[in-house]
């Protein structure tokens, strides 16, 4: 007999020894970003993921037929909020995005990444699968999809509305959509962008602008890029030393311990420290595809993968963001970026993953919803 409990041996131990080691590396990171104190950051970080770990675990135990039940009132109800920002949100940087609550300041679009996941996720659970082809299967989605979207847009907030559309269309996708479907959206949407483009605020204008020469304005609206790229390539293969980094400790380099976490990273830790982090990644996406892959039911599968997919987009466009591949939205680097919002809605998103887990193993589902 066992002398550990059931409920602690089943826990998923090395999803989280691995989570906990991205988000230790994260803090020692911000250690160094701070030049050598555990504050302002990375106590804070450290708080901050001990609480949402405790979250995601409280999370995994719920069962995923309620997830289900919850999908569509969730949606609702963040989208009520977002429609709340627009009123009488507070304004803070040129941008409209929290509703003050006294004691926090809650930023609803980040709660719209993965509800919209679970809502899609729903509608397409509950469709015949041989009605998928259909425009009765496209218009709905595409609809919840763009109302969150144009809200976050106008706040304005491109790097979120980004994430909230990346995670609606890729559920679509893995949905069973033609493929033609996207390869004729994806022609109308390029065909699009200049049309698009004048309707940006001036400064999401200079960020593409500066993305396609940043080289253009190296002390103005390129400064970040240019600093990034010098942090990075700096780095070498092994790195400067740890609490070496002369382009954050200097303060060249804007930023570095949220946004531009990882150019930060790659000074002191170089090639070496870069490629085991998206290493690190690599395993967590390996093992939320995976759950995706042995969901037992449709709802569960489109979450898991949905989700999973959602995570990724926040390293992939951070990743590319920093190296100069992708203009500058705003979208931090998941463990590793200081800030509570986007820890919080991966731990949500890891959170659910786990309880499709969880409840694949058990085998308490009962067929295809």
């Amino acid at each position: 007999m066992s002398i550990v409990p059931s409920t602690v041996s089943r826990l998923p131990w090395r999803l989280m020894v691995l989570v906990s080691a991205i988000a230790g590396f994260g803090v020692i990171v911000l250690y160094s970003a701070a030049g050598g104190s555990m504050t302002p950051w990375a106590l804070n970080q450290l708080i901050r993921f001990t609480l949402f770990t405790g979250m995601a675990l409280t999370l995994s135990r719920v069962p995923v037929e309620l997830f289900a039940q919850l999908a569509f009132p969730a949606y609702g109800a963040v989208l009520i909020a977002l429609i709340i920002v627009e009123l009488i949100g507070g304004v803070a940087g040129g941008s409209q995005r929290w509703i003050n609550l006294g004691f926090m300041q809650l930023q609803p679009s980040e709660f719209m990444k993965p509800v919209i996941v679970l809502a899609v996720a729903r509608f397409y659970a509950r469709l015949p699968v041989g009605e998928t082809r259909r425009w009765t299967a496209i218009w709905p989605a595409l609809l919840m999809i763009g109302l969150p979207w144009a809200l976050v847009l106008i706040q304005p907030d491109l790097g979120t509305a980004t994430m909230i559309a990346a995670g609606g269309v890729t559920v679509m996708f893995l949905a069973g959509l033609p493929l033609r479907l996207f390869i004729g959206a994806g022609l109308a949407l390029a065909a699009a962008i200049p049309i698009a483009f004048s309707f940006l605020h001036e400064y999401q204008q200079k960020r593409v602008l500066i993305f396609m020469d940043p080289e253009s304005d190296p002390l103005g609206a390129g400064y970040h890029i240019s600093q990034s790229k010098i942090a990075i390539g700096s780095g070498g293969l092994w790195g400067k030393g740890y609490l070496q980094g002369t382009q954050s400790h200097l303060d060249y380099l804007p930023e570095g311990h949220t946004d531009f976490v990882f150019a930060t990273m790659s000074e002191e830790w170089g090639l070496a420290g870069g490629v085991l982090l998206i290493a690190a990644f690599m395993l967590l996406f390996r093992w939320g595809i995976r759950v995706s892959m042995r969901a037992r039911d449709r709802f569960a599968a489109l979450v898991a993968a949905g989700l999973t997919t959602t995570i990724f987009f926040y390293v992939a466009i951070n990743l590319m963001m920093v190296m100069g591949l992708a203009p500058v939205v705003g979208i931090p680097l998941p463990f590793m970026s200081y800030g509570g919002s986007s820890m919080l809605t991966v731990m949500l998103c890891i959170g659910i993953i786990m309880a499709v887990d969880r409840d694949s193993r058990q085998g308490i589902s009962t067929g295809w919803r």
